[in-house]
């Protein structure tokens, strides 16, 4: 059976959404929902490609957003429920939001405190930010109870606070996990504010839920948002990111140039550090369909970028034939906190995004051009 990727409809570089496996990870949301009693809304920061919202809004009741443009974003396009949290907000962000949201969750008391009677003016549902700290997230750069961390109020923070107003709490400090995960920091939420769970309306359990990932006890994740929910009568909401766009399509890229330096070196039509920076940054190595660890296969290669930062390399990696100039390559699993971390760094040409319709036919929904890079510099 041919690789659909590879169809030279596809231009390269391009980021290639499967809408028939969008759909199978919001199906499974659906039924987390159904069953469970959860709200499930979907943070723009991990997916906000919106040329697919029209399915997406199918199953999901909104859209987190972490900006005004996030905010708007999710008004505008998606246009059901929109619920907010950045780690501060100027006057003009507030003035901007509120029209916008029917969520929103601050980060502080002081915050809350400035914007307490404008909030509760325009009838939005206000919450807090809380830290459990308690660390779940194997990766220092995305664990937001570290040590001195910016993100959440403290239980020491919030003694003797006035929380009148206040209808929700908002919880984050998973990424990539399992319901397992979610237990301990539910144990770790409960013991330290349940006492205050009991006055609320709703809990924010953010996101780094990863439920569409195989192996992911779905059954023991619906457990302990029933319970939550029985127990404290309130609504839970959970805000992934990374589960809804989990495997549902490639970075298509193709080789340019091969070039020799104590080995092998092939040089792409794409950027690590514009396009998939998550590969320098948390580091991690993406699946490329066909290929396997360096010398496993009879070929291997060190696949570079095509910018001139010396460390633009994705990593080393063996196939069972040579490339050549021209082949095409399946980075894999590059919807999520992908696109929306690219940038146009050294004028690099920007991948397009497409979508690859459930009845087999390519879609191209933008082609980017000189023109959006010197627009984005001025």
């Amino acid at each position: 059976m041919s690789n659909p990727y590879l169809d030279n409809a596809i231009p390269s570089p391009c980021y290639v959404c499967d809408e028939a496996l969008l759909v199978r990870n919001l199906e499974l949301m659906q039924r987390v929902q159904q069953e469970s009693g959860a709200h499930i809304i979907l943070a723009l920061k991990g997916f906000s490609m919106w040329s697919t919202f029209p399915v997406v809004r199918n199953y999901l009741r909104g859209c987190t957003a972490s900006s005004v443009w996030e905010a708007r974003l999710a008004s505008e396009e998606f246009g059901r429920e929109v619920h907010a949290y950045a780690p501060a907000y100027k006057p003009a962000d507030i003035d901007a939001l509120l029209p916008l949201v029917h969520h929103i969750s601050f980060n502080s008391l002081s915050q809350w405190q400035r914007y307490k009677e404008q909030t509760l003016a325009a009838g939005v549902s206000a919450g807090l930010r809380i830290n459990p700290e308690h660390q779940e997230a194997e990766t220092e750069l995305y664990d937001p109870s570290a040590p001195g961390s910016r993100l959440g109020i403290r239980l020491c923070d919030l003694e003797g606070a006035d929380l009148s107003g206040i209808e929700g709490l908002h919880v984050h400090n998973l990424c990539e996990c399992d319901s397992f995960a979610l237990e301990r920091t539910l144990a770790a939420v409960e013991s330290k504010f349940g006492h205050l769970l009991h006055q609320m309306k709703w809990l924010n359990l953010g996101g780094g839920h990863l439920m569409t990932r195989a192996g992911y006890d779905v059954e023991h994740l619906i457990k302990q948002l029933k319970r939550l929910q029985e127990t404290y009568k309130l609504q839970v909401i959970l805000e992934p990111g990374s589960a809804v766009a989990w495997r549902t399509g490639p970075l298509v890229a193709e080789v340019v140039d091969i070039v020799e330096n104590d080995g092998q070196i092939a040089i792409l039509d794409i950027s690590a550090t514009a396009h998939m920076p998550d590969v320098l940054e948390m580091p991690y190595r993406p699946m490329v369909t066909g290929a396997d660890e360096a010398g496993k296969l009879a070929y291997t290669y060190k696949l570079g970028g095509n910018s001139c930062l010396a460390g633009d390399v994705i990593g080393a990696y063996s196939f069972a034939e040579p490339l050549q100039p021209g082949d095409r390559l399946i980075f894999e699993d590059m919807m999520h906190y992908t696109m929306v971390k690219t940038t146009f760094f050294n004028g690099v040409e920007h991948p397009s995004i497409g979508i690859l319709r459930s009845n087999g036919e390519f879609e191209l929904i933008r082609k980017f051009t000189y023109e959006d890079f010197r627009d984005k510099l001025s």
